[in-house]
């Protein structure tokens, strides 16, 4: 379980990366995002050949990766947001 939530924080940039880059070669509709990063998320989790996990505890922290990819960039994205008491 460790190894599965260490390899899912430590691949989240990289995903977030890698959906940027995508995102900027093709045009791709925003509501697709989650998916696309999932995917990538699965196929970065599956060639993580060195953790000592199998092939599918690796797939499911990709997995977990990318959904966490898009939420860093939503945060990222996002700050803060003004309230005003008024």
């Amino acid at each position: 379980m460790n190894e599965i939530l260490m390899l899912a924080t430590l691949a989240a940039p990289v995903t977030n990366a890698l959906i940027q880059a995508v995102k900027m070669a093709v045009v791709i509709n925003k509501r697709f995002t989650p998916l696309m990063a999932a995917v990538i998320g699965v196929g970065l989790g599956a060639a993580a050949f060195f953790v000592d996990a199998g092939i599918v505890e690796r797939m499911w922290a990709g997995g977990i990766s990318g959904l966490a990819s898009v939420g860093l960039f939503e945060l990222g994205k996002y700050p803060t947001e003004r309230i005003d008491n008024e």
